[in-house]
């Protein structure tokens, strides 16, 4: 069975490498799945989204092997690897909810009257960072 080799990288470290049979990521362009066999692409990730990484089907726990918050980045895709860069990043077991939510009304209060009009990085980055450990934001 074919399958994707995923890496989740930050500048100083890789954050989680493996096999999986699907990857779900939301790009400037729009939302992007990519299964095995995906021809190559680049994408810029929407800052402050959710990258999740399913599991290889016929496995005995169906779902989402990873779920990772990113502050920003890119995405490669070429023969069957994928490859997700980005600045900051988070994997969903690793994500201290409380501090998430702290980071999240600083970040509101810090944005004031401007949040109205548009989401600032650093709120999308806290929402990214709850939803991925299943928290509401």
């Amino acid at each position: 069975m074919a399958t994707l080799h995923v890496e989740l990288l930050m500048p100083d470290r890789s954050l989680w490498s493996g096999e999986a049979g699907m990857v779900i990521a939301k790009t400037i362009d729009g939302d992007i799945g990519i299964m095995p066999g995906h021809s190559p692409v680049f994408g810029i990730l929407s800052p402050g989204s959710l990258v999740r990484i399913r599991e290889v089907p016929g496995d005995d726990s169906p779902g989402d092997a990873v779920r990772a918050a990113v502050r920003d980045g890119f995405l490669s895709v070429t023969n069957d690897r994928v490859s997700i860069l980005t600045s900051t990043g988070q994997i969903a077991a690793d994500v201290d909810v409380p501090a998430a939510r702290s980071d999240l009304d600083s970040a509101t209060n810090a944005a004031g009257a401007a949040a109205a009009v548009e989401e600032s990085v650093d709120v999308r980055y806290a929402r990214a960072l709850l939803r991925a450990a299943d928290q509401q934001a």
